[in-house]
């Protein structure tokens, strides 16, 4: 009774959320709303907040629905942002050149796909994947190096340390002069910043199996490898798929400042700077977009594929 209760109350909500937005946009008028429109933005605000609240406290018996609901519910909430966004930009009558409508760049994007596609290649589908790849490689194979020599661990990861901490600003205009104007330099700067983060997160993990359980390969006369790959790097995983998530961010944001100091004329680092100049405000907000969406669907891939690998977790359970 309570659960038909509540998917009745949730569809009464959509249905009043869905009407009260459709009235506010057709009496939104740049600058100058009236005071019903901006109660009704607020009436929208507090039923999308009730009915997240609902969703969020409802329980299914079925996987699929729960799923569909945990997905559904972040979606309502950022449309209802965007709502917002929207009503407050164009009710105030703020500048596009301050902060542009929603509206206004998804006019922008889809009339510049090919300009966006482009940068896309250049800054995600070479620079950051290639980065991103290489140096994860890279951390997760000196991490091995590290825990076989405590030469290594005890040399290695004080300038590890050290060198993670030097500023993207700082070590971009050198990769620059060193690899070059293309996307080349650009990988450079992503794996130094995702270089790190896995040998740290590798070499931590690869310490977290139990003495017991260490002992008990030992007592089985287990090589050094097979207490590798048997027990230790599997404990490892939710360590190393850790470093996974962070890079998945920090290669993005390392390449798109990279080309702040010298690139081809296109990358969307370069249309940012460039078109910050121009004044073109909402084709930064288009950019921003794009690598906002690609952040994300590369942050899912790998989590998803964490879900796969790590169901044993108690994080899954």
């Amino acid at each position: 009774m309570n659960m038909q209760r509540s998917v009745v109350t949730s569809i009464l909500a959509v249905i009043g959320i869905w009407a009260a937005a459709a009235f506010v946009f057709s009496r939104l008028a740049d600058g100058n709303m009236a005071t019903s429109g901006w109660l009704l933005t607020i009436m929208v605000w507090l039923m999308a907040w009730f009915l997240v609240h609902n969703l969020a406290a409802m329980k299914f018996a079925s996987r699929f629905t729960s799923i569909a609901i945990s997905l559904v519910i972040p979606l309502i909430f950022g449309l209802t942002l965007l709502f917002l966004w929207e009503v407050i930009t164009r009710g105030l009558g703020i500048p596009s050149v301050l902060l542009p409508p929603p509206s206004q760049i998804a006019g922008r994007i889809a009339s510049s796909t090919d300009i966006l596609a482009a940068d896309f290649q250049q800054t995600f589908m070479k620079a950051v994947l290639f980065g991103y790849a290489m140096g994860c490689g890279l951390g997760f194979a000196v991490a091995i190096l590290v825990d076989r020599s405590p030469f290594l661990r005890k040399g290695l990861m004080p300038i590890g340390n050290l060198v993670a901490a030097l500023p993207i600003v700082g070590t971009a205009p050198i990769m620059v002069m060193w690899f070059g104007f293309d996307w080349q330099s650009k990988a450079a700067v992503v794996i130094i910043m995702t270089f790190f983060p896995m040998l740290v997160n590798t070499v931590a993990g690869l310490s977290a199996s139990g003495h017991m359980e260490r002992d008990l390969m030992r007592t089985y006369a287990s090589s050094y490898w097979q207490t590798l790959f048997k027990l230790r790097l599997p404990a490892a995983l939710p360590f190393i798929f850790n470093a996974l998530k962070i890079n998945s961010t920090l290669a993005l944001i390392g390449a798109i400042v990279a080309e702040f100091f010298g690139t081809p004329i296109v990358g969307m680092g370069f249309r940012i700077s460039t078109e910050v100049g121009r004044m073109n405000v909402d084709m930064v907000w288009a950019e921003i977009a794009m690598a906002a969406l690609a952040g994300s669907i590369f942050y899912g891939l790998v989590s998803l594929i964490e879900r796969r690998l790590t169901f044993w977790h108690p994080s899954y359970r």
